[in-house]
């Protein structure tokens, strides 16, 4: 299953605005995504309530996973960008 980590790029990290452009990118892929931060289980990248359970801030390491290459690259790059900017 492709996956790849990056570090949060959002300035306050993964709160409401960047999860909420996350779940979209997810939704508009139509395939199941994943996010964990390291030891924690993953979650649901199409919900954004939950990516916001991952605590995660400015460079906090995320893996991204899915059974799509295409998708783990997209949603990558929005993990990586400041979407805060």
């Amino acid at each position: 299953m492709p996956s790849t980590t990056v570090a949060v790029g959002s300035s306050i990290g993964l709160h409401a605005r960047p999860a909420a452009v996350i779940a979209e990118a997810v939704a508009a892929a139509g395939v199941p995504v994943t996010l964990a931060v390291a030891d924690g289980e993953p979650v649901d990248a199409g919900s954004a309530l939950l990516i916001m359970t991952l605590g995660a801030t400015k460079g906090t390491d995320v893996t991204v996973t899915s059974d799509d290459a295409d998708a783990v690259e997209k949603v990558a790059q929005l993990v990586a960008a400041d979407l805060d900017a």
